[in-house]
């Protein structure tokens, strides 16, 4: 099924960037774009896209905004959206999850990531930059009464291997370099990790690792 994704930024060179990676995806089709956060607002409700990619600093209405207008707990009918932007900062990162996005990337983390993080969304998963993912949960501490003993953990030894390299902000390919495994093979186990302990996303086998000792 095609994914189909709108795009908002203020800089063309970015809309240019954006629409070129997901040209090269089978099944991913770039339906608009938008300069500013009026414009980005007026196209989702016309098109309704599967994914919104919105960066945080636009024109007329910011990210956040629209965000909340598109993704908020009081809209109707909510789409996917994933905020993008230069600016590493947690009020940044807070904000959008509250507003109700799906997703949070850093421009400079990359196509795959991008690509990621939209079939992410449209499957209703989230995904979050693994460098802004780790240093939030840094504020977790482990917790010693939920740290398991030898014998009673869920996962596998590969599958812990699998937990502390998502923990420590790997993606899919990383972890497949690292592993001397294939990217699928990869993907298979961070699903098959999900699974087990009954998380939805990879934010969620983060936490886990932090509260039971293994990042």
């Amino acid at each position: 099924m095609t994914i189909r994704v709108l795009i908002a930024d203020d800089q063309p060179a970015v809309r240019r960037s954006f629409r070129t990676i997901l040209a090269a995806q089978p099944n991913l089709e770039v339906v608009g774009e938008a300069a500013d956060g009026v414009a980005a607002l007026d196209l989702a409700r016309e098109l309704r896209p599967d994914v919104v990619v919105a960066d945080i600093r636009m024109p007329r209405m910011d990210g956040l905004e629209l965000t909340r207008r598109l993704a908020g707990p009081e809209t109707p009918s909510p789409m996917r959206v994933i905020v993008v932007t230069t600016y590493d900062l947690d009020e940044y990162v807070h904000a959008a999850l509250r507003a109700g996005a799906c997703g949070f990337l850093l421009k400079h983390a990359g196509p795959v990531l991008l690509v990621e993080g939209i079939r992410a969304a449209a499957a209703g998963d989230a995904l979050i930059s693994p460098s802004v993912t780790v240093r939030l949960l840094r504020h977790l501490t482990p917790s010693p009464a939920r740290t398991g003993v030898p014998g009673e953990q869920p996962l596998s030894d590969r599958e812990l291997e699998i937990v502390k390299l998502v923990a420590a902000g790997r993606s899919n390919p990383e972890i497949a370099a690292e592993l001397f495994i294939s990217a699928g093979t990869a993907k298979t186990h961070v699903a098959n990790v999900q699974r087990k302990l009954g998380v939805r996303n990879r934010v969620g086998i983060a936490a886990w690792a932090w509260e039971h000792g293994h990042a």
